[in-house]
């Protein structure tokens, strides 16, 4: 059978003109309909998917299991009679809820900021690099990572394309703010408005009680995230598992999102290494019937086969019923190559 071959006559003998049942690569290139927002919630999964080798000079991503291993942290921790082994939100709660260990855990915070200071993404195209230009200024990427390299991403892609808004969920060492004028800067040290000098943002650490409204510019970050929630068409979620210690930011998450039952059409797509019934576990609530998707991979994802037009391929997919081709994204691309790839979805924005 020939989809769109011309008018056709219905039972009622009513002229019917046959819409082409195909959205191709070329014609979701030129379309930019979809106005609401996609949302990226990321963890450390995907800081540690981006540089699966470490960062440009090889350090790696710590995780909770094995943070104070990488940091060198084990033997001060025993030294004070700290147990050192396990979950680093469990060694930290317990440092946290002793004021005997005060000292310690300054120093602690002290080692963490320094050590995610000091990372850099590699000098070629990563996860971060794709996962920025993927999408548009509609959209927003809300991280709970302390490391630099969404910022580094954005910094270094700044130009080629207009960039999606990034929030901050739990602080982050390339942020600093002017508590005065209440801006916040990227890899700058002085205030714009008054030239003063710029202070780190507070980063806010595993405990299980934790309180994001105390800080100004954590609780400006989850406002808007919520604000975008509200009215987001996706939802992905990248490399986080929600840890215990998180209760309270998937709660807000949810405030946000409302419930499954007023998200029909909305569609939430999880990219994580653990199973579909873990990750259901925690994200269950967000997700109306059948309307989501769980991927291994961030190549496996709507974002990077459909990028800056993630929410347009999905409603013509779904909505309008049609067969879509995909235009993936290249990631074996140096950046000139990728950004010249890009520049051909921009123009058309």
């Amino acid at each position: 059978m020939t989809f769109g071959a011309g008018p056709a006559v219905s039972a009622l003998g009513c002229t019917i003109v046959q819409m082409s049942s195909e959205f191709t690569r070329e014609e979701e290139i030129a379309t930019t309909s979809v106005e609401r927002p996609h949302v990226v919630i990321l963890g450390a999964g995907a800081s540690v998917a981006a540089c699966p080798d470490g960062d440009a000079n090889g350090r790696r991503l710590p995780v909770m299991m094995d943070f104070v291993e990488k940091l060198g942290l084990k033997d001060e921790l025993n030294g004070a009679g700290v147990q050192s082994d396990g979950n680093f939100e469990d060694i930290y709660s317990a440092l946290h809820a002793d004021s005997r260990f005060n000292d310690l855990r300054i120093r602690l915070e002290s080692a963490v900021y320094e050590y995610f200071a000091g990372l850099a993404l590699p000098n070629f195209p990563t996860i971060y690099d794709h996962l920025v230009m993927s999408l548009r200024p509609k959209d927003v990427i809300a991280t709970f990572n302390w490391d630099p390299f969404l910022c580094q991403a954005l910094e270094r892609n700044r130009g080629r394309a207009p960039l999606p808004r990034a929030l901050f969920l739990h602080g982050n060492v390339a942020i600093s703010i002017c508590a005065k004028d209440k801006q916040a800067f990227m890899s700058r040290r002085e205030c714009s408005v008054c030239g003063s000098h710029t202070e780190p943002t507070r980063l806010l650490y595993p405990i299980r009680q934790k309180d994001y409204a105390s800080d100004p510019f954590i609780d400006t970050e989850w406002r808007n995230l919520r604000a975008a929630m509200q009215n987001a068409f996706m939802l992905t979620v990248f490399g986080y598992g929600a840890p215990v210690s998180d209760s309270e930011a998937v709660r807000l998450m949810s405030d946000g999102w409302g419930g499954a039952s007023t998200r029909e059409l909305e569609q939430t797509e999880i990219i994580n290494v653990l199973t579909e019934e873990e990750v259901l576990k925690t994200w269950d609530p967000f997700i109306h019937t059948h309307h989501y998707e769980v991927k291994r991979s961030f190549y496996d994802s709507w974002l990077a086969k459909h990028p800056r037009r993630s929410g347009e391929a999905w409603w013509e997919q779904y909505l309008e019923a049609k067969f879509i081709e995909q235009n993936p994204l290249p990631a074996d691309l140096g950046f000139d190559q990728f950004w010249e790839w890009i520049s051909t979805l921009v123009t058309n924005e």
